[in-house]
């Protein structure tokens, strides 16, 4: 059993662009993945699309985790991303985190609420973009 953590797929899905989003899916999320976000539910599908989209507008980018806490299958943190798209623009953006854990270790639920503390008020969206 491999354990992921925020920090793994993140950088997986969005900050390591030779690796295959399928792969980096399955590594880190269970086939019936859903995620709410600021509200909003996402199956595994809507999630895939979502960061197929954000892969599309990001040139870099890194994951900062302020605090991590893991009880058996739950996890939660509280992290920071920073993002530069392609067209220049850079945000960050803090994100309060709640997971369910598969027994494999992939995350099979999320709830996150997310903060955009600098950056443009457009940016503010990325969390729910498709």
């Amino acid at each position: 059993m491999t354990t992921t953590d925020i920090t793994r797929a993140i950088n997986d899905l969005l900050f390591t662009p030779g690796l295959d989003l399928a792969e980096a899916l399955d590594r880190h999320f269970t086939p019936d993945y859903r995620q709410r976000t600021d509200g909003v539910w996402s199956d595994r599908a809507a999630f895939t699309q979502h960061i197929t989209r954000l892969r599309s507008l990001i040139r870099s980018g890194h994951i900062e985790v302020h605090d991590e806490l893991r009880n058996g299958l739950r996890y939660a943190d509280r992290h920071t991303v920073t993002l530069t798209q392609h067209n220049g623009r850079t945000s960050r953006t803090e994100v309060y985190l709640f997971a369910q854990l598969a027994p494999d270790g992939r995350f099979q639920r999320v709830e996150e609420t997310t903060l955009l503390t600098t950056g443009h008020p457009d940016d503010g969206n990325l969390g729910l973009i498709k």
